[in-house]
């Protein structure tokens, strides 16, 4: 069995493109995580890991939409509110990870 552990905690961002970097990096280790567990049990049931990699693939497409908009009133409010998704996002889908 394969525990995957991972500390998400997401301080104010310093800048957007550091904030596009949180995304990918920790969407992408969830994705990775969930392909390695296919590869650590090919007899085991793939429907699970791919609905995480699906949930993830779609989470990360709307947190980039929300990033990219314009005419955003508070931008600080706006991104920390994102940062602060991501972080639950994240560890939702590792608790699923962790329970397969």
């Amino acid at each position: 069995m394969c525990t995957f552990v991972y500390i998400i905690k997401i301080t104010i961002m310093a800048s957007i493109k550091n904030l596009k970097k949180d995304i990918n990096y920790v969407l992408g280790d969830i994705i990775q995580e969930c392909l390695v567990w296919e590869l650590l049990n090919p007899k085991g049931d793939v429907k699970g890991p791919q609905a995480i990699v699906d949930e993830a693939i779609v989470i990360f497409d709307d947190l980039i939409v929300r990033l990219n908009e314009k005419g955003v009133e508070n931008k600080k409010s706006h991104f920390k509110a994102i940062g602060k998704d991501l972080e639950t996002s994240a560890n939702n889908l590792i608790e699923k990870i962790n329970k397969l």
